[in-house]
């Protein structure tokens, strides 16, 4: 079974992500602040993690540079989905080591799909 983090502060946006994931059969495992998201992503090794970059206590580009150090976790796609929206904001989920982004509010007829052409061959549910 796939397993995605989510790491996302705002209870209704980590319900809908949960909501959609579940019910394409992934396992979802979530975080609410950027230390518990590193310490979560390091212990349960999720196979695609969803990052908030509005976060307490540590942003989603703190929570990004540090998931990039782990070798560990090097395969891991890290998508950041936020309602940045000046152009720059996407450039800057990439540099901090962000592997995508997708935009908020998010389209509940398109966020499977979306997060499934990050997956990993072999980890996207039949």
């Amino acid at each position: 079974m796939t397993r995605v983090l989510i790491i996302e502060d705002n209870h209704q946006n980590l319900y809908l992500m949960k909501f959609l994931l579940e019910r394409s059969d992934m396992e979802v495992i979530s975080a609410t602040d950027g230390y518990e998201g590193i310490r979560k992503a390091l212990l349960e090794r999720p196979d695609l993690i969803l990052l908030d970059i509005q976060l307490p206590l540590l942003d989603g580009y703190g929570v990004a540079r540090e998931l990039t150090k782990h070798e560990e976790l090097a395969l891991v796609p890290i998508i950041a989905v936020t309602s940045y929206a000046m152009p720059d904001d996407r450039e800057k989920c990439l540099a901090a080591g962000a592997t995508g982004y997708i935009g908020k509010p998010i389209d509940p007829e398109r966020f499977v799909s979306q997060i499934m052409s990050f997956l990993p061959e072999g980890k996207v549910p039949s």
